[in-house]
């Protein structure tokens, strides 16, 4: 891969909300200052082959950052998608960009694997490519996990991180959310077009974080790490989960499978989020929206859904 700083002068200026910046800009933000390194940047121009056939605009690093970093002093890798082309999609070369990312952390053997999710999924007008990317990516995680390197998912972007990246994050080792962040496999409209809106209102906001956003996700044990909207806070959070691996046996998914059945047992009946959070003991549900960081932890750390529970 080839290697190079950033050309994008605008990303030398990090900024402090990781929502609203752009992808250079995250990795300026989160990551040690002067150590970032970025592999295939848009000077080496490696596109997409299909856009351009369809008469739709391309981008030279096809949406997607990569390269090399230290946080906190540590080695890390980095894949950080752009969250403004193509709502951070999954075509073939963005795939394989993240796909070689991760076998060169099973390689090299990292701190970590830091990956900046921000995506609608796999990009539609590459659908048989960006699906069989997503398939690649995922062997990639497994393969970096076997080989030790801890594999760390940040979703606190404005795009969410759905589609078959969705999975791929419940594939890692460790999620970190914001409130702002959302996690799912379908999106709002998605479940909107197919079950029609009285099951699922995607214009409902409130509605679409509190079932798929940072703070259910944390109560429910599929983020392991929960941060304000701010470098400073995430980027403590995605060292906290260095050192510390998950193991990838056959133990540890059949208890997840087990974890897994147990929460439809007691929650499986539940119309909203709110229900579920009453039935997990929250006594004011209606108002854990509201809740700023620390009230919101002490509260998930008492309440909270834990694999071994």
């Amino acid at each position: 891969m080839s290697a190079a700083p950033s050309p994008d002068a605008a990303a030398d200026a990090p900024r402090h909300s990781f929502y609203e910046a752009t992808a250079r800009q995250r990795v300026r933000g989160l990551f040690d200052a002067g150590s970032v390194v970025e592999w295939l940047p848009p000077t080496a121009r490696v596109v997409s082959p299909h856009l351009e056939q369809l008469g739709l605009p391309r981008a030279l690093d096809d949406g997607i950052v990569i390269g090399r970093a230290a946080l906190q002093g540590r080695a890390v890798l980095f894949a950080a998608e752009e969250p403004g082309f193509m709502g951070g999609s999954v075509g073939e070369v963005h795939g394989a960009k993240l796909t070689g990312l991760l076998e060169r952390a099973a390689r090299d053997r990292p701190a970590a694997a830091v990956l900046l999710l921000d995506t609608g999924g796999v990009r539609l007008h590459e659908a048989n490519a960006g699906l069989i990317a997503i398939s690649e990516i995922q062997r990639a995680v497994f393969a970096a996990r076997a080989a030790g390197v801890p594999v760390v998912v940040v979703s606190a972007g404005a795009n969410g991180c759905y589609g078959g990246l969705g999975i791929v994050a419940r594939c890692c080792d460790h999620v970190v959310m914001t409130e702002e962040g959302r996690l799912s496999v379908s999106g709002p409209e998605v479940i909107e077009s197919q079950k029609g809106v009285e099951e699922f209102d995607a214009r409902d906001r409130a509605l679409v974080w509190r079932t798929m956003g940072g703070k259910h996700r944390y109560l429910l044990g599929e983020a392991d790490g929960y941060a304000l909207d701010d470098m400073d806070d995430l980027r403590r959070a995605v060292a906290a989960c260095f050192d510390r691996p998950v193991p990838l046996t056959l133990e540890t998914v059949e208890a997840e499978h087990a974890a897994l059945g147990r929460r439809l047992e007691r929650f499986g009946r539940a119309d909203d989020a709110t229900e579920i959070w009453s039935a997990l003991g929250v006594q004011n549900p209606k108002t854990l929206p509201l809740l700023g960081k620390d009230d919101f932890l002490a509260l998930a750390e008492r309440v909270k859904e834990r694999g071994d529970a």
